[in-house]
Parts: C-alpha cells; sequence; structure tokens
C-alpha cells in the first residue's frame, strides 16, 4: 500500500509518498517504510489566492497518478490566531481531499498529537524531536531539510501505524 502524505498549506505544501518495506537493511539499519517521493511544492504569493490553488491540485493530481497511491494522509487544521490563514489552509486542503476522493483514494486524517505520538511516543513533542525521529524511522536523503516535507513524511508514517499495514 503506497500512501501520500500531506502537509497543508497554500505558500509551501509539504508532499510525501511512502510504501512498506520487506525489512530491507540500509546502511546497517531495518526500515519499516520507504519514502518513494517527497518535496515541499511552493506557490508564489504573486498569483491570485484561486491560481494557488488550481497549482496545488494539479500537483496532487499528477503525484496520486504517477505513484498509483491509495491512502491520503492529511494533518487537520491546527487554529491559530490568524484566521485568514487558517481559511486559505482549509481550502488547500480541501482541494487535496477533492483530488484524493475523485482518484478513489481512502482519506485519513491525522492531528498534530496524534502524529507526535505515532512518530516519538510523547504527544507534546517539539519540531524538532519529530524531524529527529522521521530521520530514524525511514531513510532519508540529510540534504532534506524542509519542516513541510518531513511533516508529510510524519504524517504518512503515522496513517502506517492507524492503518496497520
Amino acid at each position: 500500500m503506497r500512501i501520500l502524505g500531506i502537509d497543508p498549506g497554500y505558500e509551501r505544501l509539504g508532499i510525501a509518498v511512502l510504501a512498506p518495506v520487506s525489512h530491507e537493511r540500509r546502511g546497517g539499519k531495518n526500515y519499516n517504510h520507504e519514502v518513494i517521493f517527497s518535496e515541499c511544492f511552493k506557490t508564489s504569493a504573486k498569483l491570485r489566492f484561486e491560481e494557488r490553488l488550481k497549482l496545488i491540485g494539479e500537483e496532487v493530481r499528477k503525484i496520486i497518478k504517477k505513484y498509483k497511491v491509495e491512502v491520503l494522509a492529511i494533518e487537520t487544521l491546527f487554529l491559530n490566531t490568524n484566521h485568514k490563514t487558517v481559511m486559505h489552509v482549509a481550502e488547500a486542503r480541501g482541494v487535496v481531499i477533492y483530488e484524493a476522493v475523485c482518484a478513489g483514494m481512502e482519506v485519513f486524517e491525522a492531528s498534530p498529537p496524534q502524529i507526535k505520538i505515532a512518530t516519538t511516543g510523547y504527544g507534546r513533542a517539539n519540531k524538532d524531536q519529530i524531524m529527529k525521529m522521521v530521520r530514524v524511522l525511514v531513510d532519508i536523503n540529510k540534504n532534506k531539510t524542509s519542516d513541510d516535507e518531513l511533516d508529510a513524511i510524519a504524517i504518512a508514517l503515522t496513517a502506517f501505524a492507524h492503518l496497520k499495514c
């Protein structure tokens, strides 16, 4: 089963595709999941918001088709004081979920505490602890430093843990 992990946003969208590995050894370590693809997809602030949503939809559709993913794992909204930002992120989430449903995918949503527990075992873990554990749990290039990209990997790992695959 391939899972598409999404850290939602409209300026930056963390994207990762993970698949199970049959206990392959890499560098002396056993990994249960493999990162097939990951990126931080960015849209320009110079574009109209509607155009940014269109680009997000097109990118997600392309990745779904190319990597033949079966499940979308997406983070639920974390409410902050900037309501305009929350609304725009909610709309970007809607575009991603729409593309997944149109492709016949199952949708798995996880809250920030669920992601923290699944990756670190601690529901109040900080960003650095999550990023460190993601690097322990999957073999990824050390040059991958985007928080959004690593968050997408953490979200996909959370889906694997909850779906028991």
